[in-house]
């Protein structure tokens, strides 16, 4: 039988880290945040930030590696959008 699951912050990191996720995936959806904007890419970094806070307490390698990639590919996607934001438009 597994031991109650105690709520620390550990915890309390991972369900808000679960949740950027969601709210960032449901407002795209509804158009609420365009996908090539920065809040996105911004929201999903959030997030898998702190699901990896989240897992130093509850280690699972396959979740590290999934938060290892969603944060990477959230950073090129952050990075991809400030500079597009940069880049004079020729008028």
């Amino acid at each position: 039988m597994l031991p109650p699951m105690t709520f620390d912050p550990f915890t309390a990191c991972g369900i808000v880290g679960a949740g950027c996720f969601v709210v960032a995936y449901f407002a795209t959806l509804r158009g609420w945040m365009p996908p090539h904007g920065w809040r996105f890419p911004a929201v999903n970094l959030l997030g898998a930030s702190l699901v990896l806070v989240s897992l130093v307490d509850a280690w699972n390698l396959p979740s590290v590696i999934l938060e290892c990639f969603w944060g990477t590919i959230s950073v090129y996607g952050l990075v991809r959008s400030l500079r597009r934001r940069e880049t004079p438009t020729g008028e």
